[in-house]
């Protein structure tokens, strides 16, 4: 996520979807790339967590800095004042995107965790319908100022290649599922969905979402 002298680039968004893959009894949580910390401050309400944010964009680091416990105003990386083996979560809500090493990302965020802390990730899907739709039709790929072709995303990924990212990180996934799926879809696309499912059901979901844990957790 690219920092901006003028204003926030995105909204105050909670993101109450992502609360669902927060384990209940975490403690301590890492929102990477928090924004103006609205998921940081929903989790606060939930669980009562203590919540760190980190993000590189001042004016939004700003405001983060009113709803969380401590904002760090940088991007992600080793050089950050963050404790090893201290978070129970690490959240990057649509934020691997935006990173030019989201592999090297995942391998530090790994060592800042608690033995049985989770990795939780959001990752716009490439193949969504509506994106997909919009490269048959135009065949063009259209850079937006937010979504799927937001203009600032290094990467993209899809439910086949975002598992990927894990490779080699010491972590190892749990979950993984779609979110965020078109509520009234066309008739014509409901036909292609019954007629087509193998090939299309993973174009339904603007995101995935990704829960992994630690590849050495502690048994018990």
């Amino acid at each position: 996520m690219e920092s901006s002298s003028i204003a926030p680039p995105y909204a105050h968004w909670e993101r109450t979807e992502m609360l669902a893959y927060l384990p209940p009894t975490v403690r301590r949580v890492l929102d990477v790339g928090c924004n103006t910390g609205a998921f940081g401050q929903a989790i606060k309400k939930k669980i009562g967590a203590e919540v760190w944010g980190i993000e590189p964009n001042p004016e939004a680091a700003a405001i983060a800095s009113t709803h969380l416990d401590h904002v760090l105003v940088s991007v992600f990386n080793e050089e950050l004042p963050l404790p090893d083996n201290f978070f129970d979560a690490i959240t990057f809500n649509d934020v691997l995107e935006h990173m030019p090493d989201p592999w090297a990302a995942l391998k530090l965020a790994a060592s800042k965790l608690t033995p049985d802390g989770v990795v939780i990730v959001s990752i716009p899907n490439l193949r969504h319908i509506d994106n997909l739709v919009h490269i048959m039709r135009e065949r063009d790929f259209q850079y937006e100022a937010t979504g799927i072709r937001d203009r600032t995303h290094l990467r993209f990924f899809t439910r086949k290649s975002a598992p990927r990212l894990f490779d080699g990180s010491g972590l190892t996934l749990t979950r993984l599922e779609g979110i965020n799926e078109e509520c009234f879809p066309s008739l014509l696309r409901k036909i292609a969905y019954f007629v087509f499912k193998n090939y299309l059901d993973d174009t339904r979901h603007i995101q995935y979402a990704i829960v992994a844990k630690r590849v050495n957790a502690a048994t018990p």
